[in-house]
């Protein structure tokens, strides 16, 4: 073999290999790149640091740093945004001081009211659990935001709720206030407060038999924004919907409104006339010096209790019939307290 013949050869077999050089890393890059498009919640929303969280399955994670769970906790763009999806079954897995399921974050941070922090959230709610009974006021409804107290009774100075009655277009969004119940736990109660349309209070006067739809209030899928600010010991909250007025409540969690039966309003006097719990007072602190953190995602309040459907606890019968819960959220933050707009 001549020496141009065999240079020729090695020039082939050099260029052959920086061709299939060329190629590997083109293909290793599209893959790469294909892979980044797959996002997880806390690339939506990067405060997931800041949080630890319970699926519906049972499924716990304290690092939230690109976890997420198909069917339960991930990423889902409606055509022009990301959103973080928190999904949850009527019937599943759930913590030791709760009967209804939850995917839902856990803050890590805890704090009493005096110090305070700060919890803000732009979601849609986007299904509620179609089955259920009408005249059990948890029915059709989830949770969307929380301030859960971890000592004492572990009562909830804060729920904010999403509620539809099956056939109705417009549902519900509403806050309550747990009371830090003096003395025996069985007393406990919840003062409900209307943002756009029902609060707590309003149900069904029969299991089928819904109250008229409300006029003022939001539609699956409607986006609309909570603010809570505790701030020395003072709850301030603010919700905002680009179609409803602006909605603004103060409320003292270190004071209480409901240290006498007399201070108790009618409303939680017939909302609870029938059932053993809601008869107590708060105690005069209300939840001062006591350890508090804030909880936000999909709290669904839909259970065997409230008359909804659980098909044996089957999550995938759950989730082709109706029986879940589901909201989006594409924006949040957590912090310290902040004092309040004048």
């Amino acid at each position: 073999m001549n020496i141009k013949l065999t240079s020729k050869l090695i020039f082939i077999a050099c260029f052959a290999l920086f061709l299939n050089s060329c190629l590997s890393k083109k293909s290793e890059k599209t893959t790469t790149k294909a892979a980044k498009k797959v996002k997880s919640p806390s690339d939506v929303i990067p405060f997931m640091d800041k949080w630890k969280i319970l699926l519906g399955d049972g499924t716990k994670s304290n690092d939230l740093v690109g976890f997420q769970k198909e069917g339960f906790f991930y990423v889902q763009n409606d055509g022009k945004t990301d959103w973080v999806v928190y999904k949850t079954p009527n019937s599943g897995i759930t913590s030791r001081t709760s009967s209804n399921t939850r995917t839902e974050l856990g803050e890590k941070r805890h704090w009493v009211p005096e110090e305070g922090g700060k919890l803000t959230g732009t979601l849609k709610v986007m299904h509620v659990s179609t089955t259920g009974d009408a005249t059990k006021a948890s029915a059709y409804s989830v949770v969307v935001g929380q301030i859960h107290s971890g000592a004492g009774h572990e009562n909830e100075p804060l729920k904010i709720y999403y509620k539809k009655f099956p056939g109705h277009t417009k549902g519900s969004v509403f806050w309550n206030y747990e009371i830090n119940t003096k003395g025996d736990n069985i007393g406990r109660f919840d003062h409900s407060n209307a943002v756009w349309g029902y609060d707590f209070s309003v149900a069904g006067e029969s299991a089928k038999l819904y109250p008229k739809e409300p006029e003022d209030g939001i539609v699956l899928g409607e986006e609309f924004s909570y603010e809570v600010n505790v701030y020395k010991g003072i709850m301030y909250l603010t919700f905002n919907s680009k179609n409803h007025k602006t909605v603004t409540f103060t409320k003292s969690l270190i004071k209480t409104e409901f240290g006498t039966r007399a201070d108790v309003p009618e409303q939680v006097k017939r909302t609870y006339a029938n059932k053993e719990k809601g008869g107590g007072v708060e105690r005069e602190i209300a939840y001062a010096g006591e350890i508090n953190y804030f909880k936000q995602g999909a709290y669904n309040q839909a259970n065997v209790k409230t008359g909804s459907e659980v098909y044996e606890g089957d999550i995938a019968k759950q989730y082709a019939n109706g029986s879940y819960a589901e909201v989006w959220f594409k924006e949040a933050t957590v912090g310290d307290a902040q004092p309040p707009k004048k």
